[in-house]
Parts: C-alpha cells; structure tokens; sequence
C-alpha cells in the first residue's frame, strides 16, 4: 500500500460505524466551516440528530442544504457565542425541544494573529470569550438534562499550539491550554454522574482558512518535516477522532488530551 501524499483533500467517507451515535442528541459550537463542517457532517452520516450553533450564516446554510434529505435534519442556530446570555438561553431552549442533549462538542474558536505588545484588555476579554469562555457555559447548559438522564459526553477541541510555543497568538495559546485544564477539572467533578469529558488536540490542519493565513511551500515543507507521518492532517482525521470518542466505544475516556497531530514535535 502506498504512503498517502502531503496534499491528499478528499473528503471521505468515513469508514467506521458506531450504533451508539444513531439518533444521540448533538450540539455542536462552530460547525458552520472548518474542522466543525466536518464534525457537524460526520454526526450527521452516523445517523446522529445534530444541532450546532455558529455566527458565519451563509455557509452554515449551505451546510445545512448540502446535508439535506437525512432522517433528522441538522439545524443550524445562528447565534455569536461570545454572548454568554443569548448563547445559554438558545442552548436552554434547545435543549427543552429535544428533552435533553447527549453530546457537547466545544468546537468554536478564533486563531487570530497579535502581537503581545499590541494585546489591550478589551481584545484580551474578547480573544477570551471567542476561545474559552463559551465552551464552559455551553457546558453548564446542557449538564442539568446530562445528569439527569446519568450519561452524557462533552469533548472540547484543543489546540497543538501552545505545546509547541507557535508565534504570534498569545492569549490564543493561553485559552487553549485553559481548555485542557477545564476538561481535566470537569471531568473529576462530572465523573459521579456518568459524564465523559476529553479534549481533541488537532494538529496543523488543512482547513481554509489556515491554508490563507500561512500556506506557502516553505511552510509546508517545514511542517511536514516535524510531523513523523509525512501527510497534512485534515479535519475529517479530527472528526473521526471526535466520533470515536463521542461513541460508547469510548465509554472508559475522560479527562485525557487525544492528539490528532501526525506526531508534530
């Protein structure tokens, strides 16, 4: 069998089933482009009902039409995670209408460039509130119908940058490394009640808008060369990550970092 190629862009399909996903209630923070398209997509082909919430309209209705025929159709909420109040109150709402959510994933982020010297603190609040802020209230929504029904799975997607020290997002990097440690101190506090949470650590993915902000072939030839598998990874690679983990094959996860990275050191 040959080596996949470092510019393999094929979309799928995904090969592995899980039983337990079909008809689990999803939500999704983030899944109008990028890896959360993929994520968003990947629930929906395992038969999952998915919702997920975004502020990017025009592609997460296309999102929406392209996956158009399924048994349960994805809903699309258009919603800016960064307010707290109106995030919570269309999770809670959400959450009333279909009588519970099974799964969480924290998705949404933003890996905007800065300079430390540049960071004031209404940009800092703001870096935040876009990276951070929303993947714990977005928890503290869904966990009542969570605990109530004993089980529930939140898997919050990470980020490589901050282990390797990239530069030019500080107070990106800081949130990431925030998540990691909100997903070890919520897994020990939810474990009683049969609640998984574990964190996706995505490497140098080939999504859109990383391919804009820093795809030159230089870059490209430096990346792979600290990957031990020399392809880029795409963001079905994380989706699959998410759906084993999501799935009760997972059911003994919780509480670890699960690296999708190509072995970036």
């Amino acid at each position: 069998m040959s080596a996949p190629t470092a510019d393999r862009d094929d979309r799928g399909p995904w090969t592995a089933q899980y039983p337990s996903l079909r008809g689990k209630r999803v939500l999704i923070t983030g899944g109008g482009t990028g890896i959360g398209e993929f994520i968003v997509e990947a629930f929906a082909l395992q038969g999952a009902r998915v919702a997920f919430i975004d502020i990017q309209a025009e592609p997460s209705r296309a999102l929406v039409s392209r996956l158009e025929g399924r048994a349960s159709p994805v809903r699309f909420i258009e919603q800016d995670l960064t307010d707290v109040a109106a995030t919570q109150a269309a999770t809670t709402a959400l959450v009333a209408e279909w009588k519970g959510i099974d799964i969480l994933i924290n998705n949404a982020a933003n890996d905007d460039r800065h300079q430390i010297a540049d960071v004031t603190p209404a940009y800092w609040n703001e870096r935040l509130a876009v990276n951070l802020t929303h993947y714990f209230f977005c928890a503290q929504s869904v966990l009542p119908s969570m605990k109530a029904a004993g089980t529930g799975v939140i898997v919050n997607v990470g980020s490589i940058s901050w282990h390797l020290g990239l530069p030019d997002i500080a107070v990106y990097q800081t949130a990431k490394a925030g998540i990691e440690g909100l997903t070890r101190a919520m897994a020990r506090d939810l474990g009683t009640d049969g609640i998984r949470v574990t964190c996706v650590v995505p490497g140098g993915i080939r999504t859109e808008r990383q391919m804009a902000l820093w795809h030159d072939e230089a870059e490209e030839t430096r990346m792979l060369g600290q990957q031990c598998l020399k392809a880029r990874v795409l963001p079905q690679d994380v989706a699959a990550m998410i759906l084993f983990l999501a799935s009760d094959d997972a059911r003994m996860c919780t509480a670890h970092n699960y690296f999708v990275d190509a072995g970036w050191r």
